[in-house]
């Protein structure tokens, strides 16, 4: 496999909305570069890259998949990202491995949510963004009305490098503004006639916006007005890589027209892992600058885990720096672990290509590794730097997940584990308080996708229900309560007799035991027998089944029996009197109330606002950030298991919103009612 350096390797990720054509940008470049010999097609579940059988059926990425061309003597490595918004971990996770994120747009589309999510992410990354304008062949489209909408909606600014020769039908080429050439199905020819003057005010655009970004080349541009072909592109590349300029492009992907123009504009235009060698990394609590190099120390990074049923785990894998070969022995920080590369290779889609080492700038696949996961780091062992850690998205969907045969139950847990280790934004966890397995994460179409997988891949079947609130239960007022435990029933009998005195304590203080025996009436060592059976009832809970927080118990009086108590007895005893005197301090149920951030487009604010307060939420102030709103509110976790579909109904998609626990707060006595009242139906079946 052919070594290549620095500057003869670009690296890719395809981004945007579902639907806006980036998988079959991919396959039109895999059939242009003669990386395939068939231009596959969505709709007949053939392309190279969603190879999944779900991927195939719904006819949509689900996933992000890796391919790669060598073209005219470069290495291009292209990582299609999915545009549906419930799998935006994806895209978030595997942003670092690249150098540019291509964001393709919709020529007849408008500002689509998926295009306004991707370029949201990429706020947050000092990333080569580009725009490609595609399906330009399409009814309705509008090249610069793509760009303006781009602009007006998120700030930034595109500025095109190509320009369209017609459009819809007629689409037949591109004009490239530094070459000054058009390319269409003839290959590369002079700029039509009636072109010119459109080339040319866009060109003085262009070199206008790479010059106000280096202070040499505004001098030279304001001396001449002119830049020289040479030191605007150096320009353009500077800035992009900087993340100065969003340059854009155009061309249809379904026709082909354009795609290769584009192509050779990755290779002339865009940064190089050369241009980017410089990184920020994270030392323990510190950053320290490191320097990428093809000779120098080894540095990976792991963005994507895809589950092979019969290869085993494939570990997507960017190398910055340093060569990575079969055998070589390495460190994960963030595990704290060591592993080993085994067989590597580099990846087409499904199809592999064994490799025996992968370079610096290169992104390839590892198999078999022991300890390394996604969003880990590839280090020398005796290195404790890390690439810096990725932000995930917070959960806005939750489920309650159980096997549906009972078979499945022990092997349920493993195969989910494989499943949600491809994506980092769903989490499964015990909940401790209701005691269910609850999945969580981005949307419904995710975790409805973790339910197929389960099925296809590991014969597990399981179902999703909407998961148990985990409530407290707390008092509101002080009582005394006695129970005297008695039995007798042959042999040996059963005594002990408690007096309590139960308090409230303040929210969040938890449970206080007062030992306040004095006299011996209760010996000392029956005292702990006292304490453990009023936590375990506490676990359990009196009138909802839920634990009970905030309450100090009291002993200061009470009984024995020389012979007859026992540990047991006063266990008995201690659980009998705390739920007689429970019922006497007014209980009541606390729940979870969540912190919120809602991200609306300003027209959207009466709707999102007036359906906060019909959920019994508070709204805690707001700012406007561009054209959006950025609510803060709180809102009970009992009504937020349903807010995300909502959300996006009252926003056509645009909304969203991140959250976080805060506190726990009275439940209204009309929803405690219901609650109390299903618990004690429940317990009488």
């Amino acid at each position: 496999m052919k070594e290549y350096s620095f500057k003869k390797l670009r690296n890719l990720m395809l981004v945007g909305s579902s639907g806006a054509g980036k998988t079959t940008l991919a396959e039109q470049i895999f059939f242009l570069t003669k990386s395939s010999n068939r231009l596959g097609k969505i709709d007949e579940g053939n392309t190279i890259l969603d190879f999944d059988p779900e991927e195939t059926a719904k006819k949509m990425s689900l996933g992000l998949a890796i391919g790669y061309v060598n073209h005219k003597d470069h290495k291009i490595n292209l990582l299609d990202a999915p545009g549906y918004p419930d799998f935006v971990g994806d895209t978030v996770v595997a942003l670092p491995a690249v150098e540019n994120a291509v964001v393709v747009a919709n020529a007849a589309g408008g500002f689509e949510v998926g295009l306004e999510l991707a370029l949201e992410q990429l706020e947050q990354h000092k990333k080569g963004k580009v725009v490609l304008v595609n399906r330009m062949d399409n009814e309705h489209a509008d090249y610069e009305k793509t760009l303006e909408a781009i602009h007006e909606n998120a700030g930034i600014n595109p500025i095109s490098v190509h320009i369209p020769i017609g459009k819809e039908g007629a689409f037949e080429g591109v004009v490239d503004l530094i070459r000054q050439k058009a390319f269409t199905a003839a290959g590369e020819v002079d700029v039509p006639a009636n072109m010119t003057d459109a080339m040319e005010e866009a060109r003085l655009h262009l070199m206008e916006a790479v010059a106000e970004t280096d202070e040499e080349l505004l001098n030279e541009f304001l001396e001449n007005m002119e830049l020289s072909q040479e030191n605007l592109i150096r320009g353009l590349r500077k800035a992009i890589a900087n993340g100065e300029i969003c340059p854009a492009f155009v061309c249809s992907a379904g026709t082909g027209v354009g795609v290769l123009a584009f192509l050779q504009a990755v290779i002339d235009y865009l940064p190089s892992p050369e241009d980017c060698k410089v990184m920020e990394l994270v030392d323990g609590d510190k950053n320290k600058e490191f320097i990428c190099s093809p000779d120098g120390e080894l540095l990976g990074y792991i963005f994507k885990l895809y589950a092979d049923p019969s290869m085993g785990d494939f570990a997507y894998v960017r190398m910055f720096s340093g060569t990575l070969k079969t055998g070589t022995e390495f460190y994960t920080p963030e595990r704290e672990a060591k592993d080993k590369a085994g067989n590597m290779y580099f990846m087409l889609g499904k199809n592999r290509h064994d490799c025996s080492e992968i370079h610096a700038g290169e992104i390839g696949a590892l198999v078999k590794l022991k300890n390394s996961k996604v969003m880990s780091s590839i280090v020398a062992p005796n290195a404790r730097h890390a690439v810096k850690p990725v932000i995930l998205p917070s959960a806005t969907s939750w489920q309650a997940i159980k096997a549906v045969n009972q078979s499945d139950e022990d092997k349920i847990g493993s195969s989910l584990q494989r499943v949600i280790a491809e994506d980092p934004t769903i989490r499964y966890d015990l909940n401790v308080e209701t005691h269910e397995n609850v999945l969580s994460g981005m949307g419904d179409q995710q975790l409805q996708l973790v339910l197929k997988k389960l099925k296809n891949r590991y014969k597990v079947e399981a179902e999703l229900k909407a998961p148990r609130i985990p409530y407290k239960e707390t008092i509101t007022a002080g009582a005394e309560s006695q129970y005297r435990h008695k039995k007798q029933s042959g042999g040996r009998g059963q005594y002990g007799e408690v007096y309590f005195r139960i308090k409230p304590t303040e929210r969040g203080e938890g449970f206080q035991f007062i030992n306040a025996i004095v006299g011996g009436v209760i010996p000392s060592n029956f005292i702990p027998a006292i304490e453990k059976g009023l936590v375990e009832t506490m676990e359990k809970g009196i009138i909802a089944g839920y634990q009970v927080v905030d309450v100090a118990v009291e002993v200061y009086y009470g009984s024995y029996h020389d012979v007859d108590s026992s540990e047991m007895a006063f266990k008995i005893a201690s659980s009998m009197a705390l739920k007689e005197g429970f019922k006497k301090c007014k209980p009541i149920l606390l729940e979870p109330i969540h912190n919120l951030v809602i991200i609306v487009p300003n027209e959207y604010m009466g709707d999102v606002m007036g359906d906060i307060s019909t959920r019994r939420g508070r709204i805690m102030g707001m700012e406007q950030h561009g054209k959006k709103q950025h609510l803060s509110a709180q809102m009970p976790l009992a009504e937020m298991f349903a807010y995300y579909p909502a959300l996006k109904s009252f926003t056509q998609g645009r909304g969203r919103f991140t959250q976080e626990f805060s506190h726990y707060e009275r439940v209204p006595e009309d929803i405690t009612q219901k609650v109390v009242a299903a618990w004690q139906d429940n317990d009488l079946q």
